[in-house]
């Protein structure tokens, strides 16, 4: 399938973005910009819920049903009951398919896609629920400003200064996203994939033998802490510096 534009992915989260506090609704926008500008494509899968169709989500798993249990909240205890939360997935390269495998690597750089999004939100101040101790929530994220869903459910909601806050971060985020052109931050992208591929691809698994008393001669001058995983090219390097002498005493700069 043909490469999806931009525009493309983010018409397909339009719908779960609806019902979201404005400036939360912003944020997650920019996160499946960011996402798309490192080769990540995600959708959102649940933005706004009301407090029935929180209720409806917590029975599951519940009372005889036999599906896995989805949530722990019922409808006033989640963030989503009040525009602050949405769960993502990622979307395949099929442009249909979406994907939870938080290990899965769709744009071939080496790092899990998931771990990916999950950068770019907390660059953008998100909460991700895989931080949590108890009931791991992987594809959520939220922002909340401090408040509770006690807090929420009493009417309490973020001041004017913290979305300000937010504001200004996203406004800073994109012009320092518009010093490249679409296409420089393209192949930028894809040098900064490339390099670091090559660097895991050329890692050695232990220290060469012919490389093994240069590197231990390094160590004992202070100039190494360690040996292990470097590449072909660094054991390389160390070798003909410890042949020209200059690990050996009084001979480190």
């Amino acid at each position: 399938m043909a490469q999806l534009t931009l525009e493309q992915i983010q018409k397909k989260s339009l719908n779960r973005l609806v019902g979201l506090n404005p400036v939360f609704k912003l944020v997650m926008e920019k996160l499946i910009e960011r996402c798309y500008a490192r080769g990540v494509w995600i959708v959102i899968t649940q933005g706004f819920r009301t407090y029935a169709e929180q209720d409806e989500l917590y029975a599951q798993g519940r009372n005889g049903d036999k599906r896995p249990k989805v949530t722990k909240a019922r409808g006033g205890y989640s963030n989503h009951n009040f525009g602050f939360a949405a769960d993502f997935a990622l979307l395949l390269r099929d442009g249909r398919t979406v994907s939870w495998d938080t290990l899965k690597d769709d744009d071939k750089d080496s790092l899990p896609d998931w771990s990916e999004v999950v950068e770019e939100a907390k660059k953008l101040g998100l909460e991700w629920g895989g931080d949590w101790r108890t009931f791991k929530d992987m594809p959520h994220l939220q922002m909340v400003f401090g408040l509770s869903t006690a807090d929420f459910r009493a009417g309490k909601r973020p001041s004017q200064a913290q979305l300000n806050a937010v504001l200004s971060r996203l406004n800073k985020m994109s012009l320092e996203d518009e010093e490249m052109t679409a296409e420089e931050k393209a192949a930028f992208n894809a040098l900064q994939k490339r390099v670091i591929a090559l660097e895991a691809a050329n890692k050695l698994t232990k220290v060469p033998a012919w490389a093994e008393q240069a590197c231990i001669n390094a160590k004992a001058a202070g100039v190494l802490d360690s040996a292990n995983d470097g590449s072909f090219d660094f054991y390389r390097m160390v070798t003909m510096l410890d042949r020209a002498g200059v690990f050996k005493r009084g001979g480190v700069a």
